[in-house]
C-alpha cells in the first residue's frame, strides 16, 4: 500500500434540487448536517489511513460539487478537466481548471462532455472510459493522448449507473469488482477477457452503491450494504470499511464519487 492523494470539495451548498439522474428527487429533503458528517467520516478515514487529503473550495448554488470524482482526471501530473453533460453542474469546470492552473498542474479541459473519473478509471497503466449517459465516446481519443494512456471504452446500459464508477471499481493494477448487468454485452465480454479474476456484484451490492469504493491496495472504503462484495473482498485479503452515505445517495453518490486522486505532481 502507497501514500495516496486525494482531492476533495466539502458538501457546504449540499442539497437535491434538480433530477440528472434516477437517484435524484427533488421533493424528498435532504439532511444537510447529517450529510457534511458523512463526507467528514469519509475525509477522516483517509487521513487515518495515512493518505493525503487536499481540499477545493465549493461554490454557492453548485450543490453537487462535493462530488470531486467528476471534476478532472489526473495521470502523472496531467489533469483533463471535466466538461459536464448538464448545464446545473457546467460552473464546477472552471473551478477545477482554476485550482489546478493556480498549483501548476498541466491543464487541458475536455473538448467533447467527459465527466473526470466519474467516467475515467486508471487500471495499472490502462484507462478505462465509461460512457452512455453522461461522457461523449468522442472525448476518449483526448483523454488517451493528453494523458499518454492507452483507453479501453465501456458502454453502460442500465441510467441507474450513470458513471462508470458506479458500476466498477478498481482495487489494483490488475484487480476490480463490477456490476456486469450495468454494461452493454460487449463491454462484458471484454471486462472478462481484462480481468478473468474480477469480483463481481449483486443487484443488490450494486444498488447500495457498494461499488462507488476507493481502494489503496489493501484498504477498501465503501458505502454500507454490499454485503456479498465485503465477504468476496475479506476472501481476497482486503481490509473493508463501510460507511453510512444515505443523504449523499440522494443525489446518486457515494464514497468514490466524493474523491478524486491526484496522481503524480504539478
Amino acid at each position: 500500500m502507497s501514500e495516496r492523494r486525494y482531492l476533495m470539495c466539502p458538501p457546504t451548498y449540499f442539497d437535491v434540487v434538480y433530477s440528472i439522474n434516477p437517484w435524484m428527487d427533488p421533493g424528498k429533503p435532504v439532511d444537510a448536517e447529517l450529510a457534511m458528517l458523512q463526507w467528514q467520516r469519509i475525509r477522516d478515514t483517509y487521513r487515518e489511513l495515512g493518505h493525503q487529503v487536499e481540499l477545493i473550495d465549493p461554490l454557492p448554488g453548485m450543490p453537487d460539487m462535493v462530488f470531486a470524482a467528476n471534476g478532472a482526471t489526473v495521470v502523472d501530473g496531467r489533469v483533463v478537466v471535466a466538461r459536464f453533460r448538464y448545464a446545473e453542474r457546467e460552473p464546477e469546470s472552471a473551478a477545477y481548471l482554476d485550482w489546478f492552473a493556480a498549483r501548476g498542474w498541466q491543464v487541458q479541459q475536455a473538448p467533447y462532455p467527459n465527466e473526470g473519473e466519474g467516467d475515467h478509471l486508471l487500471v495499472g497503466g490502462l484507462l478505462l472510459a465509461g460512457s452512455g449517459f453522461r461522457s461523449d465516446v468522442r472525448s476518449q481519443a483526448h483523454s488517451a493522448a493528453f494523458l499518454d494512456r492507452p483507453i479501453i471504452g465501456l458502454e453502460l446500459v442500465d441510467d441507474r449507473y450513470y458513471h462508470l464508477d458506479t458500476a466498477l471499481s478498481v482495487l489494483g493494477p490488475q484487480l476490480v469488482m463490477y456490476y456486469p448487468a450495468a454494461f452493454s454485452p460487449y463491454s462484458r465480454a471484454v471486462l472478462r477477457e481484462l480481468f478473468p479474476d474480477a469480483l463481481l456484484a449483486t443487484e443488490e451490492d450494486a444498488e447500495s452503491f457498494g461499488l462507488n469504493a476507493v481502494s489503496d491496495g489493501r484498504h477498501v472504503i465503501m458505502p454500507v450494504g454490499a454485503d456479498h462484495l465485503v465477504a468476496q473482498l475479506r476472501e481476497r485479503g482486503f481490509e473493508v470499511t463501510s460507511l453510512d452515505v444515505s443523504e449523499l445517495l440522494m443525489a446518486g453518490g457515494g464514497v468514490k464519487c466524493c474523491t478524486l486522486e491526484l496522481r503524480g505532481a504539478p
